[in-house]
């Protein structure tokens, strides 16, 4: 009876302890509520589509709209260490392109800081808003 019950314990820890997510610092959903704008990232398998867009095949990720269909898709990241990355991004019109950093603050703050080129814009009631050159986003 006790190796029975050593071998169901064994056995649910074993399977909890391949349950468990990695926490990645650069594989998230973040937010930024002021703008309605998110990003989805995942800068170590390169594995996101952008829903529209799949022609671009897998990225490590973009910057959406909430309630819109326009993006822009990162089409390279190099994290530098567990507290930043350096981004190239394009508009899914591919006719703007700009350079960035993404840093992390904490566990759920990260700073997108725009570096070099085009302004970073997204469209709001009509027209193009252009976004802050330091944009926080929260982990959700």
């Amino acid at each position: 009876m006790k190796k029975a019950l050593l071998a169901l314990i064994l056995t649910a820890a074993a399977t909890l302890a391949f349950a468990q997510k990695e926490n990645k610092a650069f594989q998230a959903y973040l937010y930024n509520n002021e703008y309605d704008v998110y990003l989805r990232i995942d800068f170590y398998n390169e594995s996101i589509t952008v829903p529209g867009n799949e022609l671009y095949g897998r990225l490590p990720g973009y910057l959406g709209k909430k309630n819109n269909t326009f993006c822009w898709a990162i089409t390279a990241a190099k994290v530098n260490d567990e507290q930043s990355a350096e981004l190239s991004l394009i508009n899914d019109f591919g006719s703007e392109d700009l350079t960035a950093t993404l840093t992390r603050q904490n566990d759920s703050i990260y700073i997108l800081r725009q570096e070099k080129g085009s302004a970073l814009k997204v469209p709001k009631n009509g027209k193009w808003q252009k976004l802050p050159k330091s944009l926080p986003f929260t982990r959700r």
